[in-house]
């Protein structure tokens, strides 16, 4: 038997071979996981042109289903236009969701709250540490991209722009493990929200993701204080605007009870709508006449939205009868997977697959990808006011005390909560699973 891709990383389970459901395959892997490996292969060594290579990937696997394995809706154009209206509802709820809340951090900021934050940092190596914590609890409610960004703009700050690498795969890596646990935290957990997990399901993250922060942050506290003492800015001229810290917390306000009530009130309608982009758009504009947004945003938000959204449509056409089944070692595996290949389509292919502990899950594709910079949006976003971060062999050299963390936080959660698979929520998906209990 020929192993899939997967054995690339030890823990994962062998998938089934290729060749016992007839589909095309080069040793044994079927083409298609080779094409989105290659997709997302190129995403990663040609970061200046993400988005080109997204949609070329996008463009080669469509062609190569419709030409010549078809989808699950069916063969040729005609599948393929029926699996674009299968999936149409996440897609459009994850555009208004990620170009959304590129306004809501932008409101975030100028509120003031980045600019007080100096003013309660203590003056040692405990200031960084309490540095991303703040990126951590910020992450919980405010996605984890604009954490970042926040946290690095107040490193920037009170560091003189003399930040550590290790200290910014800190950031990232608080980010990343603050909205691990948080339905909108995350765009991993916030794409499990929209395809009907329960908020509550991914919540024990926590328990792996404060232990991961305690063992990083402690160490790239130390890290920071060596290489650059705290310099911290009181910034006595600055205030908190709090209409637009309330538009902020209106606009999370009107995502959450919107998508609690469709999910839980009138569930035969929520795949029909996407309710969830909707609400927060409403919310955006209604907020408009109270403070303007930031709308010179949307091109940058639009362009990498499309880039995110490509490489969900890439992942939602693979097989997934081919992966391993759900497990905590494959979920353990995905976590080391997520800091090479992007988070989101592996979230996309535990999705259509089911039978995941989602919290489990959600910790190790959430935080795993912290272990590289260009493993997550927020790493890469980062890397944006840090070119020297955009470096696999410095950040993991400074920054190694992140994988250490991830391992750690992984068994800790494992040991007190254990592994729980849930029962796939989704009819269609119940098929193709195969749930393992822990050991």
């Amino acid at each position: 038997m020929k192993a899939c891709w997967y054995r690339a990383v030890p823990g994962l389970l062998v998938a089934v071979p290729a060749h016992a459901a007839g589909l095309p395959a080069v040793s044994g892997i079927p083409v298609d996981f080779i094409l989105f490996a290659l997709t997302l292969l190129g995403v990663a060594l040609f970061h200046h042109h993400t988005l080109k290579v997204a949609l070329t990937g996008l463009a080669v696997i469509s062609l190569y289903k419709i030409g010549f394995t078809g989808f699950n809706e069916g063969a040729g154009v005609t599948g393929w236009l029926a699996h674009l209206q299968h999936e149409w509802v996440v897609l459009t709820n994850l555009l208004g969701l990620l170009v959304g809340f590129a306004l809501l951090a932008r409101h975030f900021e100028d509120s003031g709250v980045p600019h007080v934050l100096p003013r309660f940092l203590p003056d040692d190596w405990k200031g960084a540490f309490v540095l991303l914590v703040m990126v951590f609890v910020l992450s919980s409610f405010l996605d984890n991209i604009a954490a970042a960004l926040i946290g690095g703009t107040v490193a920037a700050t009170v560091f003189r722009r003399r930040v550590h690498i290790g200290y910014l795969a800190a950031i990232v890596a608080a980010s990343n493990a603050g909205g691990s646990g948080s339905v909108v935290g995350d765009t991993t957990t916030t794409m499990m929200w929209i395809d009907g997990v329960a908020p509550l399901d991914v919540t024990h993250a926590y328990v792996a993701a404060v232990v991961a922060l305690m063992v990083f942050g402690l160490i790239a506290a130390r890290q920071q204080q060596a290489w650059q003492p705290i310099q911290k800015d009181a910034s006595a001229g600055k205030h908190v605007d709090w209409v637009r810290l309330g538009i902020v917390t209106w606009i999370l306000a009107a995502a959450i009870v919107t998508n609690v009530t469709v999910n839980t009130r009138f569930p035969e309608i929520s795949d029909s709508f996407p309710f969830l982009g909707a609400a927060v758009w409403v919310a955006i504009v209604l907020a408009a006449p109270l403070r303007k947004a930031e709308w010179s945003l949307l091109p940058d938000a639009l362009k990498g939205s499309i880039f995110l959204l490509s490489l969900v449509m890439c992942a939602s056409m693979m097989p997934v009868e081919k992966l391993p089944p759900a497990s905590w070692q494959t979920s353990f595996g995905l976590g080391f997977i997520s800091a090479v290949f992007d988070n989101i389509p592996l979230t996309a292919l535990a999705l259509t697959q089911g039978g995941y502990d989602w919290g489990v899950l959600a910790y190790a594709v959430g935080f795993g990808g912290s272990m590289v910079w260009f493993g997550s949006s927020a790493g890469v976003a980062l890397s944006s006011l840090f070119p020297e971060a955009k470096s696999v062999g410095a950040w993991l050299k400074g920054g190694w005390h992140v994988a250490l963390a991830y391992v750690i936080g992984f068994f800790f959660m494992l040991a007190v909560v254990g592994w729980h698979p849930h029962t796939p929520h989704k009819a269609e998906t119940a098929a193709p699973v195969a749930v393992q209990p822990a050991h």
